[in-house]
């Protein structure tokens, strides 16, 4: 199972880093292959939401029904697909003050197979996924910079 791991530096408090990651709902506002997203269920710290996102190389919809479980006191979002696309994918989100800023780190799980097509386009597909993750993170760290005062 390939792992996909993105780290970024974003000029802006932690608290409010973690609250725009927090607000998943709003993430087709402001990133481009998030097409969609509905919240299932929302309870304390966690949180269930149906996610429909675009491949654009391959004009391609993936689907799915991701868990999400903050730990605020640990300033972490532990999340899974419960249904969907991928055949698996978990993963991490850490923040941490650092150098006057937060520190967001991304570390992912998934599996993606494609009957017949073989590893030729596993290193395709995990080109895509690193890809982006690397715009989720990147979305989030412009929202947190153009909105931090």
């Amino acid at each position: 199972m390939p792992t996909i791991r993105s780290s970024t530096w974003v000029n802006a408090p932690l608290i409010r880093v973690v609250e725009i990651a927090q607000d998943n709902a709003s993430f087709p506002e402001f990133m481009q292959d998030v097409k969609s997203l509905d919240i299932v269920e929302r309870e304390g710290g966690r949180v269930v939401s149906d996610w429909v996102g675009m491949i654009p190389q391959f004009m391609l919809k993936v689907r799915w029904r991701q868990e999400d479980v903050w730990d605020l006191e640990a300033n972490t979002c532990t999340f899974r697909q419960l249904e969907g696309d991928y055949d698996s994918m978990s993963g991490v989100w850490s923040f941490a003050e650092e150098n006057g800023g937060t520190r967001f780190d991304s570390v992912v799980d998934y599996e993606y197979r494609v009957p017949g097509l073989g590893p030729l386009v596993g290193k395709v597909v995990q080109k895509i996924v690193q890809a982006n993750l690397d715009n989720v993170l990147e979305a989030i760290k412009r929202r947190a910079e153009g909105s931090a005062t």
